[in-house]
């Protein structure tokens, strides 16, 4: 009987802490910062403190230092992959300490924190109704602040009171966030002008042009497209592929990635060292007449 009973009460505790977990609001961290130092433990340090049945996790800390455009696209194609209502929380701030303001923003049914820098321009861009407050109200930042670390002293607070579910407009008032132009590719006769705006762990220049953007501009049934790459090495020419193993070990190629959009990749090399292309190097699409176009 006592044998029962303990089977009984662990599989209790068992149901229980996953009902638990299951409800425990989830808040995702992305930053600049690295992982050497001691900046990503104290913003969960502020984070438990304030919300201790918080779930962290972390998108990524290894963003290129104040590399606004690579954090909101790395940003942008992660935040639906969680479950509604997730708090994204993310700081890839150059502007720190400055008159910039800082933001939360609720959107496609999750919470998004940081500063008003163009951080969030995939977020607004994809989804079509928003709000946005200013962070304001200081009853929910920590009690002293820091100019070189809102992101321990406002960002992470303000994170830990969202998932808490305190409302949006007590942080502050409305505001317009800001929408980078870097993001929209741009025509020019028989080219699309685009950039690289993010260069992943493999080399690979993902870019602002979309599988839409390609077959808008040069639909495949009727043109044949070139891709351009313009990088510290110079102009170089590549064929479009529909995967890294079409092209032979150290050859170079475009391909529409998982993200949708163009990448500029070396098979089993690096296209960041090969053609010296970093975040705003330029990519365009060259359209000519396809020879087997009806």
């Amino acid at each position: 009987m006592d044998q029962e009973i303990e089977e009984w009460s662990i599989e209790e505790t068992v149901m229980r802490r996953k009902a638990e977990a299951a409800m425990a609001p989830i808040i995702t961290l992305l930053t600049d910062f690295g992982i050497r130092d001691a900046y990503v433990a104290s913003m969960k340090g502020v984070i438990l403190s304030i919300c201790p049945e918080a779930c962290m996790v972390d998108i990524t800390h290894m963003i290129s230092p104040q590399d606004v455009r690579s954090g909101a696209f790395v940003l942008g194609t992660v935040y639906r992959d969680f479950p509604l209502e997730t708090v994204h929380l993310a700081v890839v701030d150059p502007g720190v300490g400055t008159q910039r303001s800082a933001l939360a923003i609720e959107a496609g049914g999750y919470c998004f924190v940081g500063p008003d820098n163009g951080l969030f321009s995939w977020i607004l861009k994809a989804e079509p109704t928003w709000k946005a407050h200013s962070l304001e109200n200081r009853e929910y930042w920590n009690p002293s602040i820091s100019t070189t670390f809102h992101g321990r002293d406002i960002f992470a607070p303000v994170a830990a009171h969202l998932a808490r579910r305190v409302e949006l407009d007590a942080l502050g008032p409305p505001c317009t966030p800001i929408i980078a132009k870097w993001s929209i590719p741009v025509p020019k006769g028989d080219e699309l002008q685009g950039e690289v705006i993010h260069v992943d762990h493999f080399g690979n220049g993902i870019t602002n042009l979309t599988r839409e953007d390609l077959e808008a501009f040069a639909p495949q049934d009727r043109w044949q497209r070139i891709i351009k790459v313009v990088g510290t090495k110079g102009a170089s020419r590549i064929e479009l592929v529909q995967a890294y193993g079409d092209v032979a070990p150290g050859s170079a190629m475009a391909l529409i990635g998982s993200s949708e959009r163009l990448e500029i990749a070396v098979n089993q090399g690096d296209a960041a060292e090969t053609f010296g292309i970093r975040t705003g190097s330029a990519v365009s699409v060259i359209r000519s007449y396809s020879s087997t176009s009806v």
